[in-house]
């Protein structure tokens, strides 16, 4: 018996378009010589302002572990700065650097080229649609909109 071909289902084409993109994104981050865990990061602190490691964390959906290595790494590259809070002189805030902020600016430059890419083929009102499509998928799975994919980020 031959079984009838069905079309793949939402979860598994979410899957595949899913590897897909966080895989080219990932060629596009190359030249700059960023993660996309540090992508996010840059990406929190330059929209978000200073930030304490903990509500980094939260807000990037990982571990506070997790953040401290990121946080590090960025350090070392000059990229971001740990600051005495102002509100707190005991707790000390995530900033951008000079060196942060330009590299931001170079970043949402390949956001936007890879968010053409991807919506290449679609019109307007179905990129809106889809994106929003993806954002109640997203909150149904208490996704978060800064969070990144894959196991501990």
């Amino acid at each position: 018996m031959h079984s009838v071909s069905r079309p793949p289902g939402v979860a598994f084409l979410l899957a595949q378009i899913g590897t897909e993109v966080s895989r080219r994104f990932g060629e596009r981050l190359l030249p700059l010589g960023i993660t996309a865990a540090d992508a996010a990061c840059l990406r929190i602190v330059a929209t978000a302002g200073p930030l304490n490691q903990r509500r980094l964390a939260h807000r990037l959906g990982i571990v506070p572990s997790r953040v401290v290595s990121l946080v590090d790494s960025l350090e070392r590259r000059g990229l971001v700065e740990r600051r005495v809070a102002r509100a707190d002189r005991r707790s000390r805030e995530v900033t951008l650097t000079g060196a942060g902020g330009e590299l931001f600016g170079q970043l949402r430059t390949v956001a936007q080229a890879h968010q053409e890419e991807i919506a290449a083929g679609l019109d307007a009102d179905e990129v809106a649609q889809l994106a929003g499509l993806l954002r109640r998928v997203a909150a149904a799975r208490g996704l978060s909109p800064d969070s990144q994919p894959g196991p501990g980020a």
